[in-house]
């Protein structure tokens, strides 16, 4: 007759805080009315992470990729336009993400406010608009 001691794995007690975490997540937010706010802090960190992209892109050949060629030149090799002579194997980016309400990015390269801007048109996936509609501009830190 073998005597188990009774309790909880270390394994057991991990995994049940992963999903109290992840159920925190996803449901805190929404009950603190600030997932417009998370998406724009999300929208911001990622237009951040597009650009370190771009400048590595610059930084291997002297130029940022044209409007025609998007932002899709981060991750595959442009066809068109100028042809990066020094494009990375593999990319800049892993993938292109969409904004937090699922539209792609805006790209435009020269842009009006500098090398290139880069815009998310927000929550209606237009241009303007106020509070969660507002753009988020790669040139507006705001």
């Amino acid at each position: 007759m073998t005597h188990r001691e009774s309790g909880f794995t270390l394994i057991e007690i991990m995994v049940v805080v992963f999903i109290l975490a992840l159920l925190a997540g996803l449901v805190v937010p929404k009950i603190m009315g600030r997932t417009d706010e998370a998406r724009r802090t999300t929208a911001k960190v990622q237009i951040k992470n597009i650009e370190q992209g771009l400048h590595l892109y610059k930084l291997d050949n002297g130029m940022y990729p044209s409007t025609e060629q998007g932002l899709s030149a981060l991750v595959t090799k442009p066809t068109i336009g100028a042809i990066p002579q020094h494009w990375r194997e593999g990319g800049y980016l892993p993938k292109l993400p969409k904004d937090p309400w699922s539209y792609e990015y805006v790209y435009i390269s020269p842009g009006g406010h500098g090398d290139y801007d880069l815009i998310s048109y927000g929550g209606d996936g237009e241009p303007g608009g106020d509070g969660k509609d507002a753009d988020i501009e790669s040139w507006n830190p705001e």
